[in-house]
């Protein structure tokens, strides 16, 4: 049954492809069936559209890579950013969602399936948990803070599955000293290196400015 969605590589095929996007609609409905009323009440139709928009302009940018990694990950045009900032607009809650759903977007872009678990370790739960910058929302700093405190739990979720199904991809002249730490530092390399642009990115006068109307105009 598996090989209906999977092929040999461990890639998609035009069933799996279809069997994703479609878990990718059902989860976004049930998501906002099973929030509270409140919430529900709370999630405007401008609200949708921005979180739409985040997330397309999330995969977009996540197509322009400055370098890649061999095994998997790179670093792209600030994608990350884009579903932070959901998170930093309307809570954890929604964050988390649109992180998931960018997540499922990921695993169509570049699909690798070893089994359930690594799946979501690599694509669900690591994508969103970006929606942790919330934590931080309305605080001094709070995008800047929530942005590094959603990467390093981005981290987290990667670090674990590179335990659990990549340790055998470990190249043979990796430090030995270092062995037990070759996912989180393989993880972090690309992650940190993209969270230092983006932070810097933030701090630049005119684009805090430029957030803040968009985030303004979002709310």
């Amino acid at each position: 049954m598996l090989n209906l969605f999977v092929n040999g590589e461990g890639g998609l095929t035009a069933a799996g492809y279809a069997l994703s996007a479609a878990l990718l609609v059902l989860s976004l409905l049930a998501g906002l069936f099973l929030a509270d009323r409140e919430e529900r009440k709370g999630f405007s139709v401008k609200q949708l559209a921005y979180c739409a928009m985040a997330v397309s302009l999330a995969y977009v940018a996540s197509f322009i890579k400055v370098f890649k990694l061999p095994y998997g990950g790179s670093v792209t045009l600030l994608s990350m950013l884009f579903i932070v900032l959901v998170a930093n607009w309307y809570g954890v809650k929604t964050g988390m969602l649109v992180g998931f759903a960018y997540g499922v977007l990921q695993f169509l872009q570049e699909p690798y399936f070893l089994s359930l678990f690594q799946v979501c370790c690599d694509y669900v739960l690591a994508f969103a948990a970006l929606g942790l910058a919330g934590l931080f929302r309305g605080k001094k700093n709070g995008l800047l803070a929530g942005y590094l405190t959603a990467v390093l739990f981005r981290g987290v979720f990667h670090s674990l599955g590179g335990y659990l199904y990549w340790m055998d991809y470990m190249p043979e002249n990796f430090p030995q000293a270092l062995r037990n730490l070759y996912p989180i530092i393989y993880n972090y390399s690309y992650l940190l290196a993209e969270a230092a642009v983006t932070a810097a990115v933030i701090k630049i006068p005119a684009v805090e400015q430029a957030l803040e109307r968009i985030r303004r105009a979002a709310l």
